[in-house]
């Protein structure tokens, strides 16, 4: 799949769920109204809508929600995914989960081909990561890491990087990542949906965060790529890498290789962007696969360039997009 600005499209993330069992301040308000079952794609239709990106050659699923693990039979699913990675057919099935669950599928996603996961985790002040994601339990989260790395997974951080928050532990995550021989990426806060607050008094421009860095550790350039959209670096001191997002303050949408299906069965070519394609419609409709394949073909041909995302006081309230990162796919 190439599209109009000659990028292959390699890459699918899904979003299997829009619910969560946290309500992480920057990307959700605390009282969420969630889809109705209705409106959410089963599992089977899931798998109909993947398989037919992988036919057209998609090489990598990352499986997002909300929190993907939440969901009631998501293991059935990702062992059928895995099938495909086991066939030669896909290179690599993962996920990105905010660790709540591990303790009770670490070992059933290695069982079923998932051999790398991302973990969300903005702080390692048990306080403070119960205040900013509402209901979290930070010990909770590390044995779900404990029971990840056990089980043979290859466990990478993400963290939001927000002002007045967790600014003051970067060292400390990056010294913790590194003694756990865990990668860690930073990231922007995104200006996706409606939230408590304004996004302003939170932003960090990442920028300004690499430098910073890179006086204190060992950082050096490296050519490493996951197929997502970070900038990594080596820490010299830990052999770990230190990965930086940056949406607003460093586009990389020239190279972007991603789609996002969520679980309405919406497909979205930018995250940043509402241009969408409504699969479930044609997916539930007489046409069948011949109709699904033509739909995606049709989106992959108006693929935007790049998002368009600002964070200052004159859009505090009003985000680039509307629908929340729990809908899309984080």
């Amino acid at each position: 799949m190439i599209d109009p600005f000659g990028r292959e499209v390699t890459y699918l993330r899904v979003s299997v769920t829009d619910r969560c069992d946290f309500r992480c301040k920057y990307c959700m308000a605390e009282n969420m109204t969630f889809l109705p079952k209705k409106d959410v794609l089963s599992l089977e239709e899931i798998e109909q809508v993947t398989a037919a990106f992988i036919r057209k050659g998609v090489r990598k699923i990352r499986l997002t929600g909300g929190e993907p693990l939440v969901r009631k039979g998501i293991m059935e699913l990702i062992r059928n995914l895995g099938r495909y990675r086991e066939s030669g057919e896909l290179d690599e099935l993962t996920l990105t989960t905010n660790g709540s669950q591990l303790d009770r599928f670490a070992d059933d996603l290695y069982a079923a081909g998932v051999r790398r996961i991302n973990v969300s985790m903005d702080t390692l002040d048990a306080e403070k990561f119960h205040d900013i994601t509402r209901w979290g339990h930070l010990d909770k989260v590390l044995s779900g890491i404990d029971a990840a790395q056990k089980a043979g997974l290859k466990v990478k951080i993400n963290t939001v990087a927000v002002k007045g928050f967790n600014d003051g532990e970067f060292d400390d995550l990056i010294r913790w990542t590194g003694d756990r021989d865990m990668d860690i990426t930073f990231i922007e806060t995104m200006p996706m949906g409606q939230i408590d607050e304004l996004r302003s008094d939170r932003f960090i421009r990442l920028k300004d965060l690499k430098a910073t860095l890179a006086e204190r550790w060992p950082l050096v350039p490296t050519d490493y790529k996951t197929g997502g959209p970070s900038d990594y670096m080596i820490n010299q001191e830990t052999g770990t890498r230190v990965g930086f997002i940056s949406p607003l303050t460093h586009n990389f949408c020239e190279s972007c290789n991603r789609v996002r299906l969520t679980c309405t069965g919406m497909l979205y070519l930018c995250l940043g962007q509402e241009d969408s394609a409504n699969l479930k419609d044609v997916l539930r409709g007489p046409g069948g696969l011949d109709a699904l394949d033509a739909a995606i073909d049709e989106a992959i041909g108006r693929k935007p360039k790049g998002h368009d995302f600002v964070i200052d006081r004159t859009h505090d309230n009003k985000p680039a997009v509307s629908r929340h990162m729990s809908v899309t796919g984080g």
